[in-house]
């Protein structure tokens, strides 16, 4: 069983225009579903948005006029556009494909760029995103999704005799959570 790369294809919306492409930062990072493009990973495990990059998918360097176009602009984590940095390779704009057809995670959240994708397979190297980083953070993403359902849980009356089961069960996921936050905090 495989799991899909991400859930939600970012789209961008903004229509105004800046001589910055800097001043597009709050609208990129909404339009993005606070997500980097190319990997799917949260913003929020890196730090939030002021770790977050603005890629330019064509390189500005390159293509000078596209440098304040919003739709040659992508959120994404610092590691990810350092890598990408000036390389005009064949690359999938977020916005442009549906990235489940060309990528994938496998059961513990690890990208696996599909073998019938030229461009999913060059990313994949490329961006290195076969690190462990975005296998963690998609963990963590579920066990998000795990904690708020088990809350939910514990709250259902119907739920009575499993409680103290769902207790334990919430008590551990938090634990490992918290762990980690504090391991952020203390790391950044």
């Amino acid at each position: 069983m495989v799991n899909n790369f991400r859930n939600t294809t970012p789209k961008r919306t903004c229509v105004k225009k800046y001589a910055d492409y800097g001043s597009y930062k709050k609208y990129i990072s909404s339009d993005f579903n606070r997500r980097c493009g190319y990997s799917d990973c949260s913003d929020f495990w890196f730090g939030g948005s002021n770790t977050f990059h603005i890629d330019h998918f064509k390189p500005w360097k390159k293509n000078p006029l596209l440098k304040t176009e919003y739709s040659n602009l992508v959120y994404c984590c610092s590691y990810v556009n350092i890598l990408k940095s000036d390389d005009e390779g064949d690359y999938l704009d977020p916005c442009d494909v549906d990235f489940n057809q060309h990528f994938e995670r496998d059961l513990i959240g690890n990208i696996i760029a599909k073998k019938h994708s030229k461009e999913a397979n060059y990313m994949y190297n490329q961006l290195k995103l076969y690190m462990k980083r975005y296998q963690i953070i998609w963990m963590l993403d579920e066990i998000l999704i795990k904690l708020k359902k088990l809350e939910i849980a514990i709250k259902d009356p119907k739920n009575i005799k499993l409680k103290i089961d769902l207790h334990i069960a919430h008590s551990e996921l938090s634990m490992e959570m918290t762990d980690y936050l504090e391991y952020l905090r203390v790391n950044q």
